[in-house]
C-alpha cells in the first residue's frame, strides 16, 4: 500500500522558517520522483518543487531560493525547508508521486504578518 505522510507544518512570523517531511512507504523510494505542491484556500494547486530518483531537482519560480528539497533514500523520507517565508505562502502542502499523482494527507502552513 503506497503511502506519503507530510508533516511539520505549523504557524510562524513571516521571514521564519519550517522544516517539512514526508514518511513514504510502500515502494521503493529512489525509484521514483517525489515532489511537494501546495494548496491555498480558494487558489489551485501549485507544484513547488521535485526531485528525481537520481537527484534531478526542479523548483517553481515562486519558491525558487526560499525553499530547499531533499530527500534521504535510507529513510524512504522527502523534506523541504523553507525560509523566508511569506503570508503568501500560507496553504496546506502535501508531498506527491509525480507518476501516478499519488500523495498523502498534507499538512497546514499559516504565515502571519
Amino acid at each position: 500500500d503506497v503511502q506519503l505522510q507530510a508533516s511539520g507544518g505549523g504557524l510562524v512570523q513571516a521571514g521564519g522558517s519550517l522544516r517539512l517531511s514526508c514518511a513514504v512507504s510502500g515502494f521503493t523510494f529512489d525509484d521514483y520522483a517525489i515532489g511537494w505542491f501546495r494548496q491555498a484556500p480558494g487558489k489551485g494547486r501549485e507544484g513547488l518543487s521535485c526531485v528525481s530518483g537520481i537527484g534531478d531537482i526542479y523548483y517553481a519560480d515562486s519558491v525558487s531560493g526560499r525553499f530547499t528539497i531533499s530527500r534521504d533514500n535510507a529513510k524512504n523520507t522527502l523534506y523541504l525547508q523553507m525560509n523566508s517565508l511569506k503570508p503568501e505562502d500560507t496553504a496546506v502542502y502535501f508531498c506527491e508521486r509525480p507518476f501516478d499523482d499519488k500523495r498523502g494527507q498534507g499538512t497546514q502552513v499559516t504565515v502571519s504578518s
